[in-house]
């Protein structure tokens, strides 16, 4: 596929993977989310990449979805439209390798739906969030409603969703929905940093924690330890990655991963 909103760079195991459609303020449209769709198959099959980077260009992060795409959708339409975030999104969750958001400014509406279905988030200081659908007369479409009262608890969920009001990046570390803010200037080197590092850990095992943490999170407490013992003994016996590890560390070596 030929790619005119994202930009993917590659450097010692992180795809530093850019929304760069600017002047819209990297506005999600159809063509975003066919495009992203294309680029996470690139992505699972690229095996120098082990951890994502997902950042935007110019001062947003993504300052929302494309009114002018949306205005003139009748009701199915709008549902269809919906569906398909929320399918992509839903991909980016249960993409085996972590994705990380990197938020460089503005992460309103679908912008802020778009960080919630990364892994985690790190922010500019002067990022700013918010779901200001209630502004328009909407809701959220891309699982808005249902991720952000996860990551902040309900009441925090509700004050945003129902207000439309934008936070400062401070007040988003607060609430859990941010991980780290670094000045903007350190943001991309921070955040890259600190993939690198994950990229230097057992890749299967990185994989591997995402998936049982995720799964676990949408199963009952002995459901999830369940499958998370059962993953965890995938990992033992010759030739897994398991057993590499803990043979490096006796031996005083790094891994061959």
């Amino acid at each position: 596929m030929e790619y005119t909103i994202l930009r993917l760079e590659v450097s010692e195991g992180v795809g530093l993977l850019t929304i760069s459609r600017p002047k819209a303020m990297n506005a999600l449209n159809t063509r975003f989310f066919d495009e992203m769709n294309a680029m996470l198959e690139e992505l699972y099959n690229n095996e120098a990449v082990k951890v994502v980077v997902l950042t935007g260009e110019g001062k947003a992060f993504v300052a929302g979805a494309d009114i002018a795409e949306m205005v003139n959708k009748g009701e199915n339409e709008g549902r269809d439209f919906s569906t398909y975030g929320q399918n992509t999104f839903r991909s980016m969750e249960q993409f085996p390798k972590p994705i990380i958001a990197a938020i460089n400014g503005f992460a309103l509406g679908g912008g802020m739906e778009l960080s919630m279905a990364c892994d985690f988030r790190f922010a500019s200081s002067k990022a700013r969030f918010g779901q200001p659908e209630v502004n328009l007369g909407l809701i959220p479409g891309f699982a808005g409603t249902q991720r952000l009262p996860r990551l902040t608890g309900m009441g925090n969920a509700l004050m945003l969703l129902m207000s439309g009001e934008m936070i400062k990046a401070d007040e988003a570390f607060h609430m859990g929905l941010v991980q780290r803010v670094f000045e903007p200037e350190e943001l991309i080197e921070e955040t890259l940093k600190f993939a690198k590092l994950i990229a230097g850990k057992g890749p299967l095992a990185v994989q591997k924690v995402k998936d049982v943490t995720r799964k676990g999170m949408e199963m009952d407490f002995d459901d999830g330890s369940e499958y998370e013992a059962d993953q965890f003994g995938s990992l033992f016996g010759e030739g897994k990655e398991g057993k590499e590890g803990m043979t490096a560390f006796l031996e005083k070596r790094p891994p061959k991963w």
